[in-house]
Order: C-alpha cells, then structure tokens, then sequence
C-alpha cells in the first residue's frame, strides 16, 4: 500500500518511451521490451559487428544486444544511463543480454567480464561508469566474475563525438592498461561497453589485454550503431 501511495506522488516512466509504468513494470514498460530492436547477433555464424573488426584485432565473438538508431528508444534508454543516473538501466540490459547469451548455449564462455573504462576524473565527475553497470547484469546472468578495476584507463581523451574513424582511433591509442595482468592471464575475456560505434576505443582495449596474456577476447555492447 506504501508503494502504491509513492507511485501516486512520484510516477515512474518508462527510460525508453517515458509513459507511466504500470504496476509490476520496472525501468522499461513491457510495450517498449517486447518491441525491442534486438539485433540477434549472437545467433548468427557470421554478423557484420564481427566484420567491422576483421583487419584490425582478433576477437573470438562480436555481439551486441540492440540496434542503435538516433531519437529511437535504444538512444533514450542510453542516454538515461549515461547522463540521468539510470544505472539502473545498464543493469536490466546487462541480466536480458545475458538471460539470452545463455540459452543460445553462450553461458560458459567466458571466465572473466571486464568493462571499459573511464578515466578517474570522468568518473569522479559522472559518480560510475555506465559499462560497469551492463557488466554486473551480464555477470548476474551468466553467473561469471567481472571486475570493474583490471582494465584501467590511464589517460583522459577527449570525446569521441563527431570524431571520424582515424581520429577516433589516434584519440584513444595507448591509454589503456592492466592493473594486475596475473589476473587475466590464460582468461577467456569478454570486454563491454555501452554502444559501438566504429570500434576503435574496444579495439585499443582488445589489444592490450591480448598483449597481456589472456587467451582471448569477445565483446558484447548494450548497442551497436549500423
């Protein structure tokens, strides 16, 4: 009864389409889920996120969960998370991603989850890392470790907005590292971020745990732009 007085006062709205949620609904309405734009990329032999890679880094998978357009439900949902404080947000799609993964039989593949990470500055500024949050409801689901802390990023660079794939690529060369490489060492990784883009930020994050030791790497996103 309590709860239902608070819902009076102080409505809760969909992130994606920002109705009123009903009673029972939580942080997406179930209109806004079952219409989800998924991208079912980790039922495919072959996707075009795996494609984008080719050339550049060896990774083992290459999967997100949605499909990114502007101004459709998926960048709403995303900016929530990132600028709104709706950790909450990364984490339902991290414990869906992974419900999936696991029965397309993709559940033990992976010894260890490992987000991208913000510089300390920016994370002191924003209070978390939204790729944190999609981690830790990947690893709710799929029962497997992840750490916030051994992929670490060690210098700041300046927002990939509006950045063409070269500069992408230059603005994020060689600031990333690993803050105890025994950990990963012979680690099946499974590296996430929030949406993808060209690429170029996971692909100098691939690098340096390869150089690193771990045995191999996949990447999963909340979303990829097509």
């Amino acid at each position: 009864m309590w709860n239902d007085f608070l819902d009076m006062l102080f409505p809760s709205y969909c992130q994606m389409c920002e109705a009123g949620l009903a009673k029972g609904e939580k942080i997406i309405c179930i209109y806004c889920r079952y219409h989800l734009p998924l991208a079912n990329y980790h039922l495919l032999e072959a996707n075009p996120l795996e494609k984008r890679f080719m050339g550049k880094v060896h990774v083992r998978y290459a999967w997100a969960y949605l499909k990114f357009t502007k101004r459709g439900r998926v960048q709403k949902a995303l900016h929530a998370l990132k600028y709104k404080g709706k950790q909450e947000v990364g984490q339902l799609m991290g414990i869906w991603y992974g419900e999936e993964l696991r029965k397309s039989g993709h559940g033990e593949h992976f010894d260890l989850i490992l987000p991208v990470p913000l510089h300390p500055s920016k994370l002191k500024k924003r209070g978390y890392n939204q790729s944190d949050t999609f981690a830790s409801g990947l690893s709710e689901a799929l029962a497997t470790e992840w750490s916030p802390n051994l992929l670490i990023r060690t210098t700041a660079s300046s927002t990939q907005t509006r950045k063409k794939r070269f500069e992408r690529w230059k603005n994020v060369e060689s600031i990333f590292g690993v803050s105890d490489p025994a950990q990963i060492k012979d680690k099946r990784i499974l590296l996430v971020d929030d949406v993808i883009t060209t690429g170029a930020t996971l692909e100098a994050c691939v690098e340096v745990l390869q150089d690193a030791g771990c045995r191999e790497v996949s990447i999963a996103a909340i979303a990829a732009a097509q």
